[in-house]
């Protein structure tokens, strides 16, 4: 079996098998690693393709630059990126530049994470945490 993962840098899917290290896989396009230990940005052209596309839960935090607690979880949703892939992949969508996802998901406060599995909205929480308490929500809520 293997799992499919949408590279961060370039969009193409990539195939990894499950005897491979995840963690070490690059992209068969642009050779890029296909966990690189951060957050990837998502945009509104390839929001959909990442949480549909890949076979890992997908953890999205929705954020802008103008929220004081946002800028201060930045951080702490790095280092937790650090700790849950391969397991997961973790990424940040600008709710001011996606407009129209942040509505799609009636975002209504931020920060806000949600995990996405198979496109689907699996767990959502708001507010800010730091990186342990990230971890703890995701490995229970997936």
């Amino acid at each position: 079996m293997s799992n499919q993962i949408v590279c961060p840098s370039c969009s193409a899917i990539n195939r990894v098998p499950d005897n491979k290290p995840a963690h070490a896989a690059k992209c068969g396009k642009c050779k890029s690693r296909l966990f690189p230990g951060k957050p990837v940005e998502l945009t509104a052209a390839n929001f959909n393709k990442h949480i549909s596309k890949s076979s890992v839960p997908v953890v999205v935090d929705f954020w802008a630059e103008w929220c004081g607690p946002c800028k201060m979880m930045g951080p702490e949703f790095a280092k937790a990126a650090t700790a849950l892939e391969p397991d997961f992949r973790m990424a940040k969508l600008n709710t001011e530049a996606a407009q129209n996802i942040a509505a799609q998901y009636a975002i209504q406060s931020i920060p806000m994470l949600m995990i996405f599995k198979n496109g689907k909205v699996i767990a959502q929480q708001p507010g800010a945490m730091q990186a342990g308490q990230i971890e703890n929500w995701v490995r229970s809520n997936s």
